[in-house]
Parts: structure tokens; C-alpha cells; sequence
């Protein structure tokens, strides 16, 4: 060129006929400017490595024929881009965030600046005995409860003719088609409560709901109801005293659910109420001790048509039955035995949640045939329940075996001799299947000598209320001893005590205790009265432990069907489980582990290394982490302010403070609970409330930030006065935010002009301080070099409009160094019009080296390409629209593979252990039904079947409640056929790609062989920023590369480590008791025969619809 600067032209090669696989050939004028090693130790042997490569392919580059009618890169007038694009980039954002102001501003106070390192020991003890603190209060207020109902139901005498008008959640103010109010639906006042969520709720009064199953009027249930009346004046004193206390329930054996506040309930669109008290997780756990349970069902010939359905749900009712603590496994029998899962042969499995449904798959697909062989059954149960117990496997506590079957030809004396007899360590339920009470008297013998429950389930109906029965059975023990075991459940996402109101679900975890009856004639019964339970927002546990104190840690994901998260499963890269075994077994200490965080919804990420401190919180089966990254993530900077010029500052209109953290306790006193944050620390420094309760060193850090900040808005202001209305629109909005959770901004057009609408406001929550974590623009500036600024292009929605490129965030940190220490001051930045930072960009391109004369290229012609990209890889700025806001890898996979190659990105292998997958399908051949011309036929008797059983259903007379039995099977049918309609996402693990420049590799350049052209590209760092500039020829096409992509595949286990994973054991935390036995029980009171009158056209059922069987619909 004239100028004489080198630049990288190439031809096509000539000398194959056909086009070669892909290969990479870097010119012979690449170079590689490099940072120094002192700044980069990390990166220096990757450098080296790079520079070696391109050195060594050089040789092949060498040989290429001379340039013909293909694009030439200037190499130098592409390093002049770049450096006219920074230096104006620079220029722009220094004026418009004023960066350099706010540097000068803590530059000034540096000499009354301190940098205090964080105790990581000290603060994770006094965040859990501040835990400890609030939780007490919580099992205080639960304690109240208890002695109230067990006082009440001691001074109760039950009557079987009472008539009592209840509160019923369903049917309170509803009112019938004459205007009066309904039978149990009297007028409850609701009104609106911030403190639960906003919902309707009366703070007065509870109320009670009942599932659709249990009749409202029963004597049991009515007796019950007007027993814990009681409650109310407790439920209000245990609020008034501690405001902080969410929901408080009382859920009764008999089935109803008293809960404060009262609330109206909703049922769900089939006019059903499936939600029982009795199934959930609190319930189980407070009323029995762990258990280990055999399920054993009857497969054989004799279970066809009704009995096997009502055999399969009442299985998936004991299952609903278990919890986090308990261990399953289910045996079915004809001719032999099998296990429903043949990967879980021999021994127990956890009764998560993910298992249960598993096995209730499982069990969905049993067929029968054949004849019983119950006493291999039996005795294969009882070996397995052996071996868990030798080897310290399974809860160490109750063992049972559940028989489901219609019948029994003997009663297995000698299996239970060899066994289980005479200590009868395994207790022995029986379910007699069917109408049919000929075997009655051996199954009752069975479950009596064994301490056990008989019970018959003639139909789907009485499944849940005879399944509950072995519940009573074993709470006994701890109900004799009057032992008040403190529960608190896993943290859980309650998806269903209020699915029918309008909140976001949130993480909760729940105390509970069991409720006793002390009557004397009642002792040897050991009756359970029912749980009383109180839920705690793993929020409001948040709140005890101050945001700015440390670094946020990777995200638990909500997802459907959430119950809990394993800890490795979060923070993965504690392969050995050190960190997870140290917190299970309560221990107090620390260790450091080398993470990559995600960012940006799995976008970005970065690499820190984190101590992690932990410790116990007593009286609890929890511990406490807390994460603090090393460098400035450990140091906190403090300064001195006055009140009264902290206060002055702090009141400006456009200065906010993180709505979620906790600088002055507001949610105690009522008369506290509408002050904002602000309100409230301005009430506390004036000394206007002397009742508000502060946490004073963030105060101070606050009015340290509000003084040294404030001259940012005269500045931001100026420049808003002195820029004319003619004047280029670059940026819509300044801000600042600071560790104290300080965040400042500015608009520098009208409110209507602003680009971004949601942009540090709490509709988009990654922009601004929260709980959870810090801004995304914060976290990624504190991660960059000192005066670099960091660029996110944000997409924006308009209303009826798809997701466009229209703004772009710049952000970078402020640091302080106070004797050798670094603590991160504050982030500050701008948000940027796209088509400002495009006309930069493009007025950049048109300079050149020579001065005199005309630029050979520019950005702008038709053989060069010219991309934008962040140092994750996406694009900022493209000729072409639709190609900013993408990957990189997407759009030019050619060059992308390029830059992976020769070290300019390297990509980094992320896993999400959280993930949700759809399940794989089965697609069937279309030709199916003409090859098997019957089967049609019998999939619409199966279908004509299936809707007799739902009249029939509805239409049974099922004892005295007729219609709310009916509704309830109805429900549970319509729930499961619904269930296997739909595709349900699964539980999965996953892994992705992220993609991440190397910060050494400054510029580079090559040719890509595609085929019979070569492809020329140019990277040049933009200095001063987190930009790269990429010029490329776009004349050769090198679609023979496929696309790099950012997509997420799920990690395929074979089946032996499938296996193994559900299998193994990890080591957990048990409950500190167990109650199993106790010698006044009374192993007598072991269940009868049923009452439940026949239905004749039940009896006709398994004659007709579910005697097909299902091999001959598939």
C-alpha cells in the first residue's frame, strides 16, 4: 500500500480439484501484541503457546500463490480503527457516566479511608445466631399452639349428634340463588395484606378447609373443628408478639386444615379440592419418625379390572405418604417376583420426589397374570429390609412392609417366625384389594401379629382415608412418650397451598410439631390429634445476613415440582464433596475453591476464587455457608460523614437504596411497615423514632456513599443545561450504584425518550441491587482491569413487538487502595443509544494512515466485513441488522473456530445440575394402525370404558357421603389420565458452553481454508474496553464450517450409571429421634373389617373396560 503498512490478502489455491476438509493457516504477517506477564501470570504460558502455533502454521501460509482479485486488510489501518474507535469510546463514556469525576471524588478522601478485611469465621457465626435467634420464635409460637389444642381437645367431650357452623375456606361469603349466604359460607371479611403477599386474608380469624374427599359434616371432623376454635385467640397473640411469623396451621388426622389468617380458598377447574394436609411434607415428617418402607403388590391373575387400578392408586397414595427421611422400594409378585424398577433390585432409595414419581410410573404399567407367590414376596421384603439395617443404610429407625393384594391362602406363619418374630422389629400392613371378605381374617391375622393395621379398600375413594391409617400406627410410640419433636422440613417451593392465588412462589422452609391426646383412657391407643406446622421464607432468613458483607453465591433455580437441591449440585466444582460434608456433619470452618460463575442467564461467566465459611445453626438441622471472594470481594471501605451532611445528600429524588435489604428492621412494628427504607434511616439518624432498630455500619457506609457521590448530579445536570436541543442524543440515562446498595441515576433525555423503560427499576431485576445478588453491570465491571469499561448490549421489547438490539450498557468500577488494599468504591456507566455507538463505530472506519491521500479500505465496502464483539463473543455492531444481539459462532462459524483454535477465545464447559428437560419422545410409525387393523377398535372400547368408570363414579352410592366420594375419584382419574397427556419436563443434567477472550491476546490475524477460497480475518482489540474488532472478507464462503453454538445438551448417563447415581446413598443429616416401639402400644387395636356397602355396578367393572389388556393398544 502507499502508506507501506503490511496487510493479509488470499487467493483461491488452484491446485485441487475438489474441496479439502477445513483446515486454518495463519499469514505470515500475524503478530500478537501482548500484555505484560506481570499483569497476566495466568495468561502468559497460554499466550506463548498461541504465538507457537501461529508460528508453526506459518510455513503452509508461506506457500500460497500471489493475491488475485481477493480482499486485502490493511493491518495497520485496522489497528487505527480500533484505536479511534476506543479513544472516542472513552472520550464519550468518561463525559457522559463522569467516571473520572467520581475516581477524583475517593481519590480525595482516600487519607480518611480505612479498608477493613472481612472476618469470614466471625460474620458467619453471627449471621447463625441471629438465625437461631428468629427460628426459636418461630418454634416458641408453634409450642403455644401445641399446648393450646392438647388443652383444648383434653377438656372436649366428643359428640357424635354436634351441630356446629364452622368458617369453611371454600364456601365462605358465597351466597345462594336467593341472595342468603350458603350452609358454612357465612360473611368473612378479607382484606388486602402486604406482609402475606397482598392476598385477601382476615388477621382476626382462621378458618378451615377440607379436601373434596372428607365430608364437611362428619362427626369426627366437626368434633375437631370446634376443638381447635381454641386456636384463634393463640394464632393472633403468637402474630402480635412476633410480626414476622407467616402462615400458622393446624392440620388435623381427621383431614381438615385450620390455617391464620383465614383465606378463601379456590378450587381448581374441575371443581375439585385435592389439596390434604395429611400428604404434605410437614405433616409427614412431624408425625412419624423416618421409615423405611417395602411395598409388595399383587400381580397376579385375580388382580384384573378394578382391583388392579384401585391396587395402583392405592400404592401411589402410600407413596404420597413419604417423605425426604423415609427410603422405598416396591415388589410386585405372580408367578415370581420382580421389582417395579430392576436398577433398584436389593435395596432402598430415597423417597424424594423424583423417585416417587418414578415409581408411580412404574407402577402405572403393571400388568397380571399368573398366581401369587406371597410368601416369596414376603420373604424377599424382609432380607431387604435386613440388609439396609446391617449396613447402616436407609432411616435407622421404622421398618414396614405394605401387602396390597386380594387375598392371602394362608397367613405365612412360618416367613414371620424366620423373620420377624419374636421382636416383630418390621411392622406388616395389609390392604385387602376388592369387595370380597373371604380372606379378611388371614389379613387381619397378619397385620395384628405383626404389629401392623388391617384395612379393606373397596374402592378408589377409600384409598387415601384407610392408606393414612398406618400413619396412626406409627406415631404411636412418640405419642405414648408425649414426645414433641421438634421438624423443620428441606427448603421447598409451595406450588400448591395456594395455587389458586395470584403470588410468586417462594422458597420456604416449615416448623412443625405433633399434637397428642393426653386423655388417660386414650394412652395405649397413642392418638394423634394431628400437626401444627408454621412456615418460614428462606427470605426473611436472608434478611439476618447483610447483602454488601459478601459476594453473592450461584443461584438456586425455581422450577416446577421444586422441593430441594443438593448442594454439590449448586456448587459443583466441590468434586470430593468436602465443602458438602463438612455442612451436613455441622462442623465450623472454611475452605477456598477455584468457580466459574455463570452470569447473564448462562451467557458469561467468571472465574473466582472463593473461601467459603460455614457453621451450624443450633437447635436446627441446618448449617450456614457464606462466600467471600478473595482480592475485593474480602474488603469493605469505610469512611466518616457527618448526619447532617450525609442526610442532606441522602435526600435526593433521584437516589435510591436496594429495596430488598434490610438498613433499619421495619417489618416488627406495625406502625413501621409502610416506611420505605429510606424513610425509615432518615427517622433513625434524626432520632424521630427511637423504636427503629438499625444496622448502623451500613448507615454509615450509606452517608459515606450519599456525600462522596453527590457532586455526580451537578455533574450529570451541567451537562444536561449545556447540551443544546440540536445536539447528537448519545446516552439516555447515567448512573451509580455502590456496595452499600446506594444507587444514583440520571436521564439526560425526557422520561418519555428513555430507550429502556425497565432498565434499574424492579421489573428487571438483574439491573438493580437486590437480595440475591448485585447489578449484572456492577458484578461485570468489578471484574474487569482498572479503567476498563465493559459493554451489554440489552435487548428491549416493545409492546406487540419483538426483542430488539436498541441500547447498550457501559459500565466500570471504581476502586480504592488503601495500604496495599483494594476495595471496589463503586461501579458507574451509561446507558447508550445503539445507533450513537454504530455511528462512532462507522466514523471511526473511515480513518486511515495516510493522511494525504484516500483510504484504501473502509468498513463500508462491499468485500470487508466488519463485526463488533464483547468479550463473551456477542455482537454489538454489524452492517447487518439481524445479527446483533447474536453469537458470534451463529452467524460465522468459520471464524469463530478460527479464534478458538489459535487461543483468542477459549470456550469454558459450564453445568447446570438444576436443569429441566423434556422427556425423549416416542414417535410411532404412521403405518401402525394398518398394520394392526383391531387395534382402533380397542383403543375406543378402552376410551368407551374409561368414560363409564367416570359415570359410574359419579353415579355409585359409596356409604353416606356419596357425592364428595364420587368427586374425589373422579378427580384423582381425571388427574392421572391428565398427568399422562401432558409433557412434562423432567429433572436433568446439563451442560453448555461459554466462550471468553483471552485478555493477552490483544490482536491477531489468519486464513481460513474453505474449501477453494481462503478466508482473511483481522481481531484487534478496542482499548480501554471489553470490545473486539473484527474485519473479515466476506467474498469467500466458508458455510463448509458448521455454526458455533451456545445451546445447552443434556448430559446423557448410560444405564449402569444412571443406575448407580439413583442407587447410591449420599451422606445426610438424619433426625436427631426416632421413636419405633413402644411397650404400652397396644398391638390389638389393628384394624377391621370394612362397613362399605357393595356397589352393584362397581361390581360389573372388571368384567368390561379394564379387562383389556394394555399390550393390545400399543
Amino acid at each position: 500500500t502507499a502508506s507501506g503498512s503490511s496487510f493479509l490478502s488470499a487467493c483461491p489455491d488452484t491446485r485441487r480439484s475438489s474441496p479439502p476438509p477445513p483446515r486454518f493457516q495463519p499469514d505470515a504477517s500475524c503478530t500478537h501484541s501482548r500484555m505484560p506477564s506481570r499483569l497476566w501470570p495466568t495468561t502468559w504460558a497460554s499466550m506463548r503457546k498461541t504465538a507457537a502455533i501461529l508460528c508453526l502454521l506459518l510455513l503452509s501460509g508461506a506457500a500460497l500463490p500471489p493475491t488475485m482479485g481477493q480482499a486485502q486488510i490493511p493491518l495497520e489501518t485496522v489497528k487505527l480503527w480500533a484505536n479511534t474507535f476506543g479513544r472516542d469510546l472513552y472520550d464519550t463514556v468518561t463525559k457522559y457516566s463522569g467516571s473520572l469525576l467520581l475516581q477524583k471524588k475517593y481519590k480525595d478522601v482516600e487519607p480518611s479511608l480505612r479498608i477493613q478485611e472481612v472476618n469470614g469465621l466471625e460474620l458467619v457465626r453471627k449471621f447463625s445466631e441471629d438465625m437461631e435467634t428468629m427460628l426459636h420464635r418461630k418454634v416458641e409460637a408453634i409450642k403455644n399452639l401445641v399446648e393450646a389444642a392438647e388443652e383444648a381437645d383434653l377438656n372436649h367431650e366428643f359428640n357424635k349428634s354436634l351441630v356446629f357452623d364452622y368458617y369453611n375456606s371454600v364456601l365462605i361469603n358465597e351466597r345462594d340463588a336467593n341472595g342468603n349466604y350458603v350452609e358454612l359460607g357465612a360473611e368473612f371479611v378479607l382484606e388486602s395484606n402486604a406482609h402475606f403477599s397482598n392476598l385477601m386474608v382476615n388477621t382476626s380469624l382462621s378458618n378451615v378447609q377440607l379436601p373434596t374427599n372428607v365430608y364437611n359434616k362428619d362427626p369426627d371432623i366437626l368434633n375437631g373443628v370446634y376443638m381447635s376454635e381454641a386456636l384463634n385467640p393463640v394464632f393472633v397473640e403468637n402474630f402480635q408478639r412476633d410480626p414476622t411469623l407467616t402462615w400458622q396451621y393446624f392440620g388435623s388426622s381427621t383431614g381438615f386444615f385450620r390455617i391464620y389468617p383465614g383465606i378463601k380458598w379456590t378450587p381448581d377447574e374441575n371443581g375439585v379440592i385435592a389439596f390434604d394436609c395429611r400428604n404434605r411434607g410437614w405433616y409427614i415428617q412431624a408425625a412419624t419418625s423416618p421409615k423405611d418402607i417395602v411395598i409388595v403388590v399383587d400381580t397376579s391373575g385375580s388382580m384384573k379390572g378394578l382391583r388392579m387400578t384401585i391396587a395402583k392408586h392405592t400404592v401411589s397414595t402410600i407413596l404420597d405418604t413419604l417423605g425426604e427421611n423415609d427410603f422405598v422400594n416396591i415388589i410386585a409378585y405372580n408367578d415370581y417376583i420382580h421389582y417395579v424398577e430392576p436398577c433398584f433390585k436389593g435395596t432402598l432409595v430415597q423417597a424424594d420426589r423424583d423417585n416417587r414419581e418414578h415409581f408411580k410410573q412404574l407402577v402405572d404399567k403393571l400388568m397380571v397374570k399368573g398366581v401369587g407367590v406371597v410368601d416369596q414376596a414376603l420373604r424377599e421384603a424382609f432380607q431387604i429390609l435386613k440388609q439396609c439395617q446391617e449396613a447402616r443404610q436407609g432411616s435407622l429407625c421404622n421398618q414396614a412392609i405394605m401387602l396390597v393384594t386380594d387375598g392371602a391362602v394362608e397367613n405365612y406363619e412360618p416367613v414371620f417366625e424366620k423373620y420377624n418374630w419374636p421382636d416383630r422389629k418390621v411392622r406388616v400392613f395389609t390392604y385387602l384389594i376388592g369387595r370380597e371378605v373371604t380372606f379378611a381374617d388371614r389379613m387381619r391375622w397378619i397385620a395384628c401379629n405383626n404389629k401392623g393395621y388391617y384395612t379393606q379398600i373397596s374402592t378408589l375413594a377409600d384409598a387415601q382415608e384407610n392408606v393414612m391409617e398406618y400413619l396412626h400406627v406409627l406415631s404411636r410410640p412418640m405419642v405414648i412418650n408425649h414426645n414433641h419433636d421438634v421438624t423443620w422440613t428441606e427448603a421447598y417451593m409451595d406450588s400448591k397451598l395456594f395455587s389458586s392465588q395470584a403470588q410468586s412462589l417462594t422458597l420456604l422452609t416449615t416448623v412443625a410439631m405433633p399434637v397428642f391426646s393426653k386423655k388417660n383412657e386414650t394412652r395405649s391407643h397413642g392418638i394423634l390429634l394431628g400437626v401444627m406446622g408454621s412456615d418460614v421464607a428462606l427470605r426473611e432468613l436472608m434478611k439476618l445476613a447483610p447483602r454488601y458483607k459478601y459476594r453473592e453465591g450461584k443461584k438456586l433455580k425455581p422450577k416446577p415440582n421444586y422441593n430441594s437441591v443438593d448442594l454439590s449440585e449448586v456448587e459443583w466444582e466441590d468434586r470430593a464433596e468436602v465443602l458438602r460434608t463438612a455442612m451436613i456433619n455441622g462442623e465450623t470452618g472454611f475452605l477456598s475453591m477455584d468457580v466459574k460463575v455463570p452470569l447473564d442467564t448462562g451467557k458469561r461467566v467468571i472465574f473466582l476464587t472463593n473461601d467459603y465459611f460455614f457453621t451450624d445453626i443450633s437447635d436446627t438441622p441446618f448449617s450456614l455457608g457464606v462466600v467471600l471472594s478473595q482480592g475485593h470481594g474480602e474488603h469493605i471501605l469505610l469512611g466518616n460523614t457527618s448526619v447532617e451532611e450525609g442526610l442532606h445528600d441522602l435526600l435526593h429524588p433521584d437516589l435510591t437504596l436496594a429495596r430488598d435489604w434490610i438498613y433499619c428492621i421495619t417489618d416488627i412494628d406495625p406502625a413501621h411497615r409502610k416506611l420505605s427504607q429510606l424513610e425509615a434511616m432518615v427517622r433513625f439518624l434524626t432520632g424521630e423514632d427511637p423504636d427503629l432498630k438499625c444496622d448502623e455500619e451500613l448507615v454509615r457506609e450509606v452517608l459515606f456513599d450519599a456525600v462522596v457521590t453527590a457532586p455526580m448530579e451537578a455533574y450529570w445536570t451541567a451537562l444536561v443545561l449545556n447540551s443544546s436541543e440540536d445536539s447528537e442524543r448519545v446516552a439516555d440515562v447515567a448512573f451509580l450504584g455502590t456496595r452499600a446498595g446506594l444507587l444514583r441515576r440520571s436521564l439526560y433525555v425526557g422520561s418519555e425518550k428513555v430507550s429502556d423503560k425497565k432498565f434499574l427499576t424492579p421489573e428487571d431485576e438483574t439491573s438493580v441491587f437486590t437480595m440475591d445478588h448485585f447489578p449484572l453491570w456492577y458484578r461485570q465491571a468489578t471484574e474487569q482491569p482498572a479503567g476498563s469499561f465493559v459493554f451489554n448490549l440489552r435487548l428491549t421489547e416493545g409492546p406487540g413487538s419483538p426483542r430488539e438490539p436498541v441500547v447498550v450498557t457501559v459500565s466500570t468500577a471504581v476502586a480504592v487502595t488503601v495500604d496495599k488494599k483494594t476495595a471496589i468504591a463503586a461501579a458507574v456507566g451509561i446507558q447508550m443509544r445503539l445507533e450513537s455507538l454504530q455511528r462512532m463505530f462507522w466514523a471511526a472506519t473511515q480513518q486511515c494512515s495516510a493522511v494525504d491521500e484516500p483510504c484504501p479500505k473502509s468498513c463500508q465496502d462491499s468485500d470487508l466485513d466488519c463485526f463488533v464483539i464483547d468479550h463473551n463473543g456477542f455482537i454489538l455492531i454489524s452492517e447487518r441488522s439481524q445479527e446483533m444481539g447474536r453469537f458470534l459462532g451463529e452467524v460465522d462459524g468459520a471464524l469463530m473456530t478460527q479464534l478458538l483454535s489459535t487461543g483468542v477465545f477459549s470456550q469454558v464447559t459450564m453445568y447446570d445440575y438444576q436443569a429441566m428437560c423434556k422427556p425423549p419422545s416416542h414417535h410411532h410409525s404412521a403405518a401402525w394402525s394398518l398394520v394392526s387393523p383391531i387395534s382402533a377398535f380397542l383403543t375406543v372400547t378402552r376410551w368407551l370404558m374409561d368414560e363409564l368408570l367416570l359415570f359410574l363414579l359419579e353415579w355409585s352410592a359409596w356409604g353416606s357421603w356419596q357425592a364428595d366420594s364420587g368427586a374425589a375419584a373422579k378427580a384423582v382419574f381425571h388427574h392421572s389420565h391428565k398427568q399422562k397427556q401432558q409433557d412434562v419436563l423432567q429433572p436433568c443434567d446439563t451442560e453448555y458452553p461459554v466462550f471468553v477472550h483471552q485478555r493477552a491476546v490483544q490482536e491477531a490475524n489468519g486464513l481460513i481454508q474453505c474449501g477453494a477460497c481462503q478466508k482473511i480475518f483481522v481481531m484487534q482489540q478496542v482499548p480501554n474496553s471489553s470490545l473486539l474488532l473484527l474485519v473479515t472478507d466476506p467474498t469467500c464462503d466458508c458455510s463448509i464450517f458448521p455454526p458455533v453454538l451456545q445451546e445447552a445438551t443434556e448430559v446423557k448417563y448410560n444405564a449402569s450409571v444412571k443406575c448407580d447415581r439413583t442407587r447410591f446413598q449420599k451422606l445426610r443429616r438424619r433426625p436427631d429421634s426416632c421413636h419405633a416401639f413402644h411397650p404400652e402400644e397396644n398391638a390389638q387395636d389393628c384394624g377391621g373389617t370394612s362397613d362399605t356397602p357393595a356397589s352393584p355396578s362397581l361390581l360389573l367393572l372388571p368384567l368390561c373396560a379394564w379387562v383389556l389388556p394394555s399390550q393390545l393398544l400399543r
